[in-house]
């Protein structure tokens, strides 16, 4: 296990009296002061309701937006949809499509193609709609940087909608921003300097529902056929990672609910081809699972498969098309495996550098961004990935950055050696002349002020609270916190000094390590591991191979651990037994922990 730095929260609040306010465990207000939730949101963090879904009117330009669609509907003008290719750009675009259709509109949708097409909404989109005659273009996760595209969709006397969540394009002149909009006749889109919206980290599809919401609103359909979307949007929010608080919480919560009694014929197919049809989906299925297999057809083949699945009303045809994706997303596994491998062996034989920019021939270019992030968690330093375009003599990158490593800025300040790049500060792309590739590697580390301490990564821990404390019911408070994900991270606790008082190596892979462990207190609680082979390799190298020979039989020893865990009720045979799973651990020597 590499280093770490272990840090405990430290924010101050009276959490006893917020425990006797909300009826929970202390531990868990300290868990929601300690994700930033303002006291007077408790009440709503702790129990979502639609109710607290803000009103869609009060996003920007939603009137003029309403106002054209419902036009449209009424002269029977054809609306098309652009949307992106990814997991919220496919639920964006279904919502859009099945809500027009609700209402009557004349509508179509179109999916860019990752590779000829690249991201977003194109010119060559746009000269194709107005062949087929098409009034408005209505865009989806994206179109808010689609300057020239949109522009020609003007000058071709098309309406133009944009439903985009993406930071606006500005310019920086001197210290102030100049904000660069697309030429639309309406733009949603929450982080527009200018739109008040209570809330502006809805993902794509959370813009397309509140477009919805507001159009069912003025033809007076009924509330609750808004539900019936719910369940998409919860997979876009959290496969789009965007933050699991205020409205995102409670479309996370609502559209989970939803999912695990899905009425869409095509998602009962998907969640049936994953095994998922007999459990309770969480965000780890939603994550993991689900939003791979869309994601996947959008990476090696095009997402409009994924669309024609959602839309599928042919429970056969439905399972057909979503073993289909569920193969691509196997064969997606096995191109991402081999490509982290190869990047593990470039490595090897190349200087060690502070931002790791590795060249992979033969790799699709999909994939970039999926093995950037494997090689950035599994070394915690900024990791490029370029790969062979379709053009002769053209790279293209992928990258993903650690805290403290700004990676478009740095993208930005060796911009004379790239033809195209973007993103924000954890993830950009880019392309480059091959020529310009040794050039670019070491201007990029040249500019780069990131120390050793930086690739340290650190380990935010809750609270120091011993495992004696745990009981079922803390549990069960803890799991209502759920989904977890970003700014709602899966909470963490902590304590030393603890005794192993025997190791067994478990499951069908012999993977997991079960542990048993004593405070000194002599309170002793079960442990489990799922990492058996680096366990293996760091008591021995802590401890000696008499050590750990000595767990493996349950013998007094002298191995003595800190442990980061997180607790849960394992249930087997009928019975219910206390776990605690161990996130990290340490030689109870480091000084960083606790």
């Amino acid at each position: 296990m590499a280093e770490q730095n272990w840090l405990i929260r430290m924010k101050r609040a009276d959490f006893h009296a917020l425990s006797e306010q909300f009826h929970i465990d202390p531990v868990v207000a300290r868990v929601l002061v300690n994700r930033d939730i303002p006291e007077n949101k408790f009440a709503g963090f702790l129990h979502p309701d639609l109710n607290d879904l803000y009103d869609p009117f009060l996003m920007e330009d939603m009137n003029q937006a309403v106002r054209i669609i419902i036009y449209d509907i009424e002269e029977g003008h054809r609306i098309r949809i652009v949307s992106d290719y990814d997991v919220d750009g496919v639920m964006s675009n279904y919502i859009l499509y099945a809500g027009f259709r609700r209402i009557g509109a004349d509508v179509d949708y179109v999916i860019p193609h990752r590779v000829r097409d690249g991201y977003g909404i194109n010119e060559e989109i746009i000269e194709k709609a107005a062949e087929d005659g098409i009034h408005t273009i209505v865009t989806c996760d994206n179109g808010i940087a689609a300057n020239a595209a949109l522009t020609r969709a003007k000058e071709l006397g098309m309406t133009v909608v944009v439903t985009d969540h993406h930071q606006v394009p500005f310019i920086m002149y001197g210290e102030e921003k100049k904000y660069i909009l697309p030429p639309a006749d309406a733009i949603l889109n929450p982080k527009k300097n200018t739109c008040t919206y209570p809330f502006d980290d809805l993902c794509g599809a959370g813009v397309a529902y509140k477009l919805i919401e507001a159009l069912f609103s003025k033809r007076e359909i009924p509330r609750e056929e808004m539900h019936q979307f719910l369940e998409f949007v919860a997979v876009a929010t959290i496969c789009d990672v965007v933050s699991l608080t205020d409205e995102n919480r409670v479309f996370a919560v609502k559209g989970l609910e939803k999912l695990n009694y899905s009425e869409n014929v095509g998602m009962r197919a998907l969640l049936r081809v994953n095994e998922l049809s007999d459990v309770t989906v969480s965000e780890y299925h939603v994550g993991f699972k689900l939003g791979p297999c869309v994601n996947a057809c959008g990476r090696l083949e095009s997402a409009v498969a994924a669309m024609e699945l959602l839309t599928e009303t042919d429970s056969e045809m439905a399972i057909a098309r979503a073993t289909e994706l569920k193969n691509m997303n196997e064969e997606r596994k096995t191109m991402t495996m081999e490509g982290v491998e190869r990047a593990e062996q470039y490595i090897e034989q190349m200087e060690p550098m502070k931002v790791m920019v590795i060249y992979l021939s033969n790799c699709h270019e999909s994939l970039a961004g999926i093995i950037a992030g494997r090689i950035r968690e599994s070394y915690h330093h900024p990791v490029l990935i370029v790969v062979d375009s379709d053009v002769p003599g053209i790279l293209k990158g992928s990258g993903r950055s650690i805290e403290g490593y700004h990676m478009f800025e740095a993208l930005q300040q060796c911009r004379e050696h790239l033809l195209k790049f973007g993103g924000h500060a954890m993830a950009a792309g880019f392309s480059l002349k091959a020529d310009q590739y040794d050039a670019f590697v070491s201007a990029l580390n040249a500019n780069c002020t990131l120390t050793e301490e930086d690739f340290i990564p650190t380990i935010h821990i809750d609270v120091p609270m011993p495992m004696s404390y745990v009981t079922e019911n803390l549990i069960g408070q803890l799991d209502g916190l759920a989904p977890f994900g970003k700014g709602n991270e899966k909470p963490v606790f902590a304590q030393k000094d603890l005794n192993v008082l025997s190791a067994k190596i478990m499951g069908k892979d012999r993977n997991v390590v079960k542990l048993v462990l004593e405070d000194k207190d002599g309170c002793v609680s079960e442990g489990i591991y799922f990492h058996a082979q680096e366990f293996e390799q760091n008591i021995v190298n802590w401890f000696g191979q008499e050590e750990y020979d000595k767990l493996l039989h349950g013998w007094l020893n002298n191995v003595i651990l800190n442990i980061v865990y997180y607790p849960t009720v394992n249930e087997f045979n009928g019975n219910r037994t206390l776990q605690m799973q161990v996130k990290r651990y340490a030689m109870a020597t480091v000084r960083e922990v606790l």
